[in-house]
């Protein structure tokens, strides 16, 4: 197993370039935007339809200064997919399986100076994660101690699994993509069929404090808080929920109105 030390500046890299610190910018930059459904919920409640809402996202034609707040993975993966092109590099897309979901997340594969990595922001994922080498040319696995949640990937030579845990839970199977991956319009597909699954019938948001090393999670009328020395979770009643959800995951309170309003009436 590969262990992997972020401390050093993420110079996975040898010899750092301006490509590659521009590639850490970008991801840099996504970091700071929140993981939400909110948004997503008044677009498709604006739309004629899931595939006309999907247009409407804001990350499919703008930069993240014009965005109504953040997105779902697959905003966030298509937004770091158009920010490659732009470099002349060439992304590929993967859809993510979690147990008989199919097609229920999504990620990018990059090849960069001889080394594959994983970039995977709609998990919160900031920092690009090289994919090991399959046995029997390497161990095929390699772990990363990120805060607060330490990740490990594993690569079968077709199969790339993450896992993810904490001090104090063990590493727990979230998904696994193909590494084939997926062209443009399937992965647009997926987006569109991602409208009506059950996930748009409550709020859901999750945001990263990175420099304190804090993941806030919302679902449901719960809200985690986890830190590298473990995590705590508390009931959010419905009267404060407009101005805690707008406070930790920086969102106005207009757009969580609205959002909450939508749930309701359905």
């Amino acid at each position: 197993m590969t262990f992997w030390d972020f401390s050093k500046n993420n110079s996975i890299i040898t010899s750092m370039d301006s490509t590659w610190a521009h590639i850490l910018s970008i991801c840099e930059q996504l970091s700071n935007t929140t993981y939400e459904n909110l948004t997503k919920i008044i677009r498709f409640s604006k739309a004629n339809s899931a595939s006309q809402a999907r247009k409407l996202d804001d990350s499919f034609q703008n930069d993240l200064d014009y965005w109504m707040g953040g997105g779902t993975c697959f905003s966030m993966t298509w937004h770091l997919y158009q920010q490659l092109e732009k470099l002349n590099l060439s992304p590929r897309l993967l859809m993510g399986h979690k147990r008989k979901e199919l097609n229920i997340h999504c990620a990018l594969l990059l090849s960069y100076q001889n080394k594959t990595f994983l970039f995977d922001p709609g998990y919160l994922i900031f920092d690009p994660l090289e994919i090991p080498e399959p046995a029997p040319i390497g161990t095929g696995i390699s772990f990363f101690p990120l805060i607060p949640n330490t990740v490990q990937i594993q690569n079968n030579g077709s199969i790339l699994s993450l896992f993810t845990g904490s001090v104090q839970s063990p590493l727990k199977l979230r998904f696994e993509f193909s590494l084939s991956g997926v062209d443009i319009l399937e992965f647009q597909k997926h987006w569109t069929e991602s409208f009506h699954r059950e996930m748009m019938t409550y709020p859901v948001l999750n945001r990263l404090d990175r420099k304190n090393g804090i993941q806030y999670y919302y679902q449901k009328g719960n809200l985690v808080t986890r830190k590298k020395e473990g995590s705590f979770i508390q009931k959010i009643e419905k009267e404060n929920q407009v101005s805690t959800l707008s406070n930790l995951f920086q969102l106005t309170p207009e757009i969580v109105e609205e959002a909450l309003k939508i749930i309701e009436k359905r």
